[in-house]
Parts: structure tokens; C-alpha cells; sequence
């Protein structure tokens, strides 16, 4: 595995907002089945150690009142100083992500570890000191159809439990959710999910100064020789 980043940069900025990351430990066989083929288990569990190193690499420099990985498995090496380790809760995704609101107080917003393009101007909408004057949630869209980022104002896991995950109407039927509540909604941009192979591709080039970018590069090379 890649050693970690030297963490001895100026603090990360204080804000209001609670950032969440729902992750799993970047194990072979356990993350990104869907890269295998063309990738082997181990390769794709190194792709996605360095899309949670990315993630959690811009989740430090953005304004927040906590920094909190909601993980399935243990810490590693790819975990940098300053992030809050919960243990994800049973069930399916949708109680997990439910489970991970409950415990929060105040605004919140979630992201996942499938979009390591992601940049502060990315997630700025919904973490500076007005992103929630008149807005109740955040709705960050993925191009498969999900999301890949969702913000409460007042957390309820009520808003989640029950929304089909992992679906092509995932996203569809969890913003329904929202604005059926009577909640204001706000949307992110449209970003895309890493899952399959064209999609580590796409996403490496919108981020090519990135660890995962590198990690691709590297095992692209690789499969070459």
C-alpha cells in the first residue's frame, strides 16, 4: 500500500457543516468487484485505497465542524490525522446511511468514496456560512442514476430508510423523498460514480493530478508489458 501524505499542513478550517464518508476498508474481494475483470481483486482494491485517499484528501482542506469516516472495516495507513472513525451501522445501505445521520446533530452532509474527482468547488454550495439559510437538503446526483452526496439540515434517518439503493431510481426516488417531507431542496453538480473500468477512466481524467489517476496510470502500464 501507499504510505500516507505528510499530514503536518495548516489545520483544516472550521465550519458548521458535519462531512460525512461512507466507506468501505479498500480490501481485495470486499471493494469495486464490478473493475474485475479487466482488474484483478487486489488491483481494484488499490484503486479504490486511493480513491478514499483522494476523497479524504479534499474532505481536510473544506470548511467543517467534524470530519467523520463511516467505515465498514478497519482504519489503515490511508487514513490521515484529523478524520473521526464510526463503525457503520447493520442492514441494508439505506439503514447504514440512516444510522450515520442518527448519530449527527446539526447540519450534515454525506459523501461517498466513489467520486475521488470531487473538488472543493464541488462541495462549496453546501458548506459555506449561508448554504443553509432557506435550504432544508442538498442533493448531490450521480450520472448512474444514484447520488453521491446528500445534506440535512436537521438529520432524519426517516428521509432514507426504505429508498431502494443501488438502483437506476435510486436518486430519483431519494430526492422525491426529500421534497415530499416538504423539505427545500438544492442540487450539486451531476458527477460520476466509479464502478466499472470506462468509469475509472473517465473519472481519472477529470482528476488527473490525483492519487487515483496515478494508481490507474500505473496499472495500466502494468497490464502493458
Amino acid at each position: 500500500m501507499n504510505a500516507p501524505e505528510s499530514t503536518t499542513a495548516r489545520p483544516a478550517p472550521a465550519g458548521v457543516t458535519t462531512l460525512l464518508v461512507i466507506a468501505k476498508e479498500p480490501l481485495p474481494g470486499r471493494v469495486k468487484t464490478r473493475l474485475t475483470p479487466p482488474f484483478s481483486p487486489t488491483e481494484a482494491a488499490r484503486l479504490a485505497e486511493a480513491a478514499l485517499t483522494d476523497t479524504l484528501r479534499t474532505v481536510r482542506a473544506l470548511p467543517a465542524a467534524r470530519r467523520v469516516i463511516v467505515l465498514d472495516g478497519r482504519p489503515g495507513p490511508w487514513l490521515p490525522p484529523g478524520i473521526e472513525v464510526v463503525e457503520q451501522g447493520p442492514g441494508g445501505l439505506d439503514e447504514r446511511l440512516a444510522a450515520a445521520f442518527a448519530a449527527c446533530t446539526g447540519p450534515t452532509l454525506l459523501i461517498g468514496m466513489d467520486t475521488p474527482q470531487i473538488t472543493a468547488a464541488d462541495l462549496a454550495p453546501a458548506l459555506s456560512s449561508t448554504s443553509w439559510d432557506g435550504c432544508d437538503a442538498w442533493f448531490g446526483p450521480a450520472e448512474d442514476g444514484g447520488f453521491w452526496a446528500l445534506g440535512l439540515a436537521e438529520p432524519d434517518p426517516v428521509l432514507l430508510r426504505g429508498v431502494p439503493m443501488s438502483v437506476p431510481e435510486t436518486g430519483a426516488v431519494q430526492r422525491r423523498r426529500l421534497v415530499d417531507a416538504g423539505l427545500s431542496v438544492r442540487d450539486l453538480p451531476l458527477l460520476r460514480d466509479v464502478d466499472t473500468a470506462a468509469d475509472a477512466a473517465h473519472v481519472a481524467a477529470r482528476a488527473p493530478d490525483g492519487r487515483f489517476a496515478a494508481e490507474l496510470a500505473r496499472l495500466t502500464r502494468a497490464a502493458v508489458r
